[in-house]
C-alpha cells in the first residue's frame, strides 16, 4: 500500500476523530450516570484507549504493509478477513449514527430548528463523499486545521468560564463509588474505539513505521487532555446535575461562557471551531466503512462502493437522528454494548492469534522480502 501520510497527519486525525462526539453528546450521558466523577471516567477511558491503541499498532507492525483485514487473512484465511470486515463495517455504521447525532443536534436544536433534518444529513453525506473522493491525505490536511480549531475553542472556553468555576461541585470524590466511575467509561470507550479501529485500517498508509507507537500514543494523550477540559469545566461551572439535563451539554457550556462585556454566548464561536472536527469524523468514518466493505465483499476498487456505503450510512444516520428519544436510547443503552466488545475483543484476539501463529506470518514476511530482493536484482 502506498504511503501517503506523515506521522503528524496521523496524530491530527486521531485527535479529531474523537473530539467532536466526545465533548458533544457523550459528556451529557456520562454526567447522568457518574455525576461529579465524570472527569475521572474521562481519564480512565483515555488510559484504556491508550492500551488498546498500542496493542492495535503492535498487531499491524507484524506486517507493516497490511491493514487489519489483510493481516487477518494472513492468519486465518479470507473468511476471517470477511468476518472482520463485516464487524468493522457494523462498528463504523454505528459510529456514523453517533456522529450525525452530534452534528445534527448542534445545528438543528440550537441554530436552525425549522430546517428539515434530512438537510443536515445530506450535507454530512456530501462532506463524507468529498473526503472519500480526494482521499485520506486531504482528510488529514483538514484534520491539521481541525487541531488548531480545537485548541482555539478550548482556550476560549477556558478563558470564558474560569470566573464561574466552583471547586465544591467536585466534592465528594467517587460519590457513586469507584466501580461506577470505571463502568461509565464504556460510553467514552466507544469514542476512543473510533480512533483505534481507524488506525487499524489506515496505519499502513503512514510513513516512518518506527514512530507509529509514539505518534499514536501522543494522539491519544493530547486528545484526552483536550477532551478532559470539558468535563472538568462542566462540573466546576455548570455542576454535574445541570450538565446531565442536556443532550448537547457542550452547547450549554458555551452559552455560560463570556469574555469581558462584548463576547457573550459562545454558541456561534463554538460551531465555527467545532465544525472541522465533526467533518473529519464524518469523512474518516465513511472512508473506513468503505474500506471495511471492500474487504468484506472482495471488491478491488473503492470507487464502486463509495456511493452505496454513503447511502447506507446516511440512511442509518437519518433514521437515528429523526427521533431524539431513539437517538439517546441508542447511544446510552445499545451502542456501548456493541462498540466495547468490538474495541477490546477483536484486537486482543488478533494479538493472541499472532502469538500462536507466529511462524506463519514471519514466513510470509520472509517470502515477501525475498520476492522484493529478486525484483531489485
Amino acid at each position: 500500500m502506498k504511503t501517503q501520510l506523515t506521522n503528524g497527519m496521523l496524530l491530527a486525525i486521531i485527535i479529531n476523530i474523537v473530539y467532536a462526539k466526545a465533548i458533544g453528546v457523550t459528556q451529557g450521558i456520562v454526567a447522568r450516570q457518574a455525576g461529579g466523577d465524570m472527569w475521572i471516567a474521562s481519564i480512565v477511558s483515555t488510559i484504556l484507549g491508550l492500551f488498546i491503541m498500542i496493542l492495535t499498532i503492535l498487531i499491524i507492525k507484524r506486517t507493516p504493509d497490511k491493514n487489519i483485514f489483510e493481516h487477518t487473512r494472513l492468519l486465518v484465511g479470507k473468511w476471517g478477513e470477511k468476518v472482520v470486515g463485516l464487524i468493522f463495517f457494523i462498528f463504523f455504521l454505528g459510529s456514523f449514527g453517533g456522529i450525525m447525532i452530534t452534528l445534527v443536534y448542534h445545528l438543528n436544536d440550537y441554530f436552525l430548528p425549522d430546517a428539515p433534518i434530512i438537510l443536515f444529513v445530506i450535507v454530512g453525506m456530501f462532506a463524507g463523499i468529498f473526503g472519500l473522493f480526494y482521499g485520506i491525505e486531504v482528510i488529514s490536511r483538514v484534520a491539521i486545521l481541525g487541531v488548531f480549531s480545537i485548541a482555539i475553542l478550548n482556550l476560549l472556553i477556558l478563558l470564558g468560564s474560569l470566573s464561574y468555576f466552583e471547586i465544591r461541585h467536585f466534592l465528594p470524590l467517587f460519590r457513586n463509588g469507584v466501580l461506577r466511575s470505571i463502568e461509565v467509561t464504556r460510553h467514552q470507550n466507544g469514542d476512543w474505539a473510533m480512533a483505534t479501529l481507524m488506525v487499524a485500517v489506515i496505519l499502513p498508509m503512514v510513513k516512518e513505521k518506527a514512530k507509529w507507537i509514539a505518534t499514536s500514543a501522543k494522539g491519544i494523550i493530547y486528545g484526552g487532555l483536550l477532551i478532559l477540559l470539558w468535563p472538568i469545566l462542566q462540573v466546576g461551572v455548570l455542576s454535574p446535575e445541570v450538565t446531565g439535563q442536556y443532550i448537547v451539554s457542550c452547547m450549554q457550556m458555551a452559552r455560560s461562557a463570556e469574555i469581558g462585556l462584548f463576547i457573550h454566548r459562545y454558541e456561534l464561536i463554538m460551531i465555527i471551531f467545532f465544525s472541522l472536527s465533526a467533518l473529519v469524523q464524518i469523512m474518516t468514518c465513511l472512508l473506513c466503512a468503505t474500506i471495511s466493505m471492500k474487504h468484506m465483499i472482495g471488491v478491488k476498487s473503492l470507487n464502486k462502493l463509495s456511493l452505496p456505503v454513503a447511502f447506507i450510512l446516511g440512511g442509518f444516520g437519518y433514521w437515528v437522528v429523526v427521533d431524539h428519544i431513539r437517538a439517546m436510547d441508542l447511544l446510552t443503552y445499545y451502542w456501548p454494548n456493541i462498540s466495547n466488545p468490538i474495541a477490546f475483543i477483536i484486537p486482543i484476539i488478533l494479538f493472541l492469534l499472532g502469538l500462536i501463529m507466529k511462524k506463519k506470518w514471519k514466513s510470509q514476511d520472509m517470502s515477501i522480502a525475498s520476492k522484493s530482493l529478486e525484483k531489485d536484482v
